[in-house]
């Protein structure tokens, strides 16, 4: 009996080293649930910041009168905002990342890493000049949509090398991204959705379905 079990554990084994060297699979679920959280405190950040409810829109109106007309502290604050969220986020995923891989004997920069961090910088470096643009034209009520979709279309483009759940995911933000669009004057409700909510909710679920 014990004979015939031998080839299939052999099977198994080659099948689980060919997918750890073909798939980054040292992502781990509890950064999505940080990553979320950092994004809304972010969001709550930029409400209390102009004095708005959740239900309030036309949020960058609301931010030129109460700076008298002036809009350079808006665009100070909320760049500093995005900016320490995506900090928080990526400090605890790389940190969460490498511990996962130490524990597994996996290695955190190979090849399929560098391909994951490369395939998910063209759409992020692509979409964040459009979103620049963007503020130079003065279009910035679609900012947060631009934000979700490109967001989405990085996840969409890396999922092939890392999870297939990623690729839900970027679907899941694009079509939040596009709901933005429509509804331009509630954008930022709609990216503390798609970058708090969704982010922990998917967090959980990885948990669940590959740490647990």
């Amino acid at each position: 009996m014990k004979k015939q079990s031998e080839p299939l554990e052999t099977l198994t084994e080659i099948r689980s080293m060919m997918e750890r060297s073909t798939r980054f699979i040292s992502l781990n679920g509890f950064s999505g649930v940080f990553a979320g959280i950092f994004a809304l405190l972010g969001a709550l950040a930029a409400y209390n910041y102009l004095h708005m409810s959740i239900a309030q829109p036309r949020y960058f109106d609301a931010a030129i009168i109460s700076e008298g007309g002036s809009s350079i502290s808006f665009y100070t604050f909320f760049f500093t905002d995005a900016l320490l969220v995506l900090i928080a986020s990526i400090s605890v995923a790389v940190y969460l990342t490498v511990r996962k891989s130490r524990k597994n004997g996996l290695k955190v920069w190979d090849k399929t890493a560098k391909r994951v961090l490369f395939n998910m910088l063209i759409p992020l470096v692509g979409g964040g000049l459009f979103c620049f643009l963007l503020v130079y034209h003065g279009y910035v009520g679609l900012v947060p949509p631009s934000t979700l979709i490109f967001y989405g279309l990085a996840l969409v483009n890396t999922s092939k090398y890392t999870y297939e759940d990623i690729r839900y995911l970027g679907i899941i933000e694009i079509f939040i991204g596009l709901l933005a669009t429509f509804w331009i004057g509630f954008g930022l409700l709609f990216w503390a959705i798609g970058f708090g909510v969704i982010h922990i909710i998917y967090g959980i679920i990885m948990y669940y379905k590959y740490e647990r």
